[in-house]
């Protein structure tokens, strides 16, 4: 119920949408006795596309992806196992294009995971999650995991977990199929944006992780001032952000992370 409740919610509110849905307003209101409502509706809209020429959405994502370094002194501490969140594959150009690799703008957490993976070749690999069209069957059938395999890895050090759906679903779900042990390393490979909510998750399962944030959006501190000379790209940012901060707000909300932004 969570799960559904919240995709049909972003789909509507997510500011993209929003910004449609309030040029449509306008569009309708604008002639009619509800005139102010529709000069409401225009208003919003414009604010919207001035922050998707702005530099505010690398300003909201710069704290999320400062917020974890990665995983120090690989050299001296063994790592026992790489998590690897899914969703930067996607599925429907796999299957539908003959097996042709496809990434999301989210790939980087497949290439850094076989970086990892030829850095430490004796530590596991648990492939979390990912699309659904990808998780039906076993391994022949997953995209990220037949990727992997495509790019040098051992089809046996992989574990795929293939039930979750979201990323409360990837913690509670990799923890019974990884099995950590105390004084085992794992590594948690994910987007930076993302890291401090699964961060918080994975603890609230008690699944002790380290952080490994890949796929980032922002290059330094300095792009508080670099405006979108496509303000598409500052709207599918501002999109994917605010979705973020939505989601440690409903998280802390629900119990699913004991604090509203999940610290080192």
């Amino acid at each position: 119920m969570f799960y559904t409740a919240a995709k049909l919610l972003w789909f509507v509110l997510q500011p993209s949408s929003l910004m449609v849905v309030c040029m449509a307003g306008a569009a309708m209101l604008l002639d009619t006795r509800w005139r102010r409502a529709g000069r409401a509706c225009l208003a919003l809209a414009l604010l919207l596309g001035v922050v998707a020429w702005s530099p505010l959405p690398r300003v909201l994502a710069l704290p999320l992806e400062q917020r974890f370094a990665r995983a120090p002194d690989l050299e001296t501490r063994p790592v026992t196992g790489l998590l690897v969140l899914g969703g930067g594959e996607i599925a429907d150009i796999y299957f539908g294009r003959g097996k042709a690799h496809a990434t999301s703008d989210a790939g980087e957490r497949i290439s850094e995971t076989v970086a990892l993976a030829l850095r430490f070749p004796q530590a596991r690999i648990v492939v979390v999650g990912g699309s659904d069209i990808a998780s039906r069957g076993g391994i022949e059938n997953n995209v990220m995991a037949q990727m992997l395999i495509s790019m040098g890895i051992p089809a046996e050090r992989l574990t795929l977990e293939v039930r979750s759906r979201d990323t409360w679903e990837n913690a509670a779900f990799a923890r019974d199929v990884a099995h950590p042990q105390p004084g085992e390393r794992w590594l948690l490979v994910t987007s930076a944006w993302h890291m401090p909510r699964a961060m918080g998750v994975f603890r609230k399962n008690g699944f002790d992780v380290e952080a490994w944030p890949v796929d980032y959006r922002t290059a330094s501190p300095g792009d508080y001032t670099e405006p979108f000379y496509a303000p598409s790209e500052g709207l599918a940012l501002l999109d994917l952000i605010v979705k973020e901060y939505v989601g440690l707000v409903s998280y802390r909300l629900a119990g699913r992370i004991d604090d509203l932004f999940p610290a080192p």
